[in-house]
């Protein structure tokens, strides 16, 4: 029974890290085209990710020729984790 809901937890987890993945995947998007910054979509993509961004640049200089590359870091970082957890609790 525990191992059913520790699996169960585990999975929830991986999920809400693909989410994630996918926010931060629009925010990037949108982020070429200039949305209005009024948008109630657009704040809430930004209160979701610019967190994480700043983390990101507080410790690595992410900003190359204009580019920002802190989504790229931060999807590569949830995608290891995603991998490492995920094999840890199936293997």
């Amino acid at each position: 029974m525990i191992d059913a809901f520790t699996i169960a937890l585990v999975e929830v987890f991986l999920m809400i890290i693909s989410l994630y993945k996918w926010i931060i995947i629009i925010s990037a998007l949108l982020s070429w085209v200039q949305p209005d910054p009024y948008n109630p979509i657009v704040q809430m993509l930004y209160r979701l990710t610019e967190p994480a961004y700043s983390l990101v640049r507080r410790f690595i200089p992410t900003v190359i020729g204009g580019l920002d590359l802190s989504p790229l870091i931060l999807i590569f970082a949830l995608q290891f984790l995603e991998i490492f957890v995920g094999t840890m609790i199936r293997g």
